[in-house]
């Protein structure tokens, strides 16, 4: 019993820091595409709403590297 209590806590103490890592990218996901969705400055309202989910992951995840919007 005290074993597979021993395992229980361990696999929470390794869970723990990527439910925080989630959370934290799920907020981050939910206010981009809040923020491109509310946007006046950028004319997205022909986009998809997977283009934009698309677009806030690169944000997410650091990928966007322009401080200024490019569209072609």
């Amino acid at each position: 019993m005290g074993v597979i209590l021993l395992g229980v806590v361990c696999i929470a103490i390794y869970v723990i820091p990527d439910s925080r890592q989630a959370a934290y990218w799920n907020s981050c996901l939910d206010n981009t595409v809040a923020w491109l969705n509310e946007s006046k400055d950028l004319d997205l309202r022909g986009w998809k709403k997977k283009a934009k989910e698309s677009l806030a992951v690169g944000v997410c995840n650091g990928a966007v590297y322009e401080s200024k919007f490019k569209s072609n």
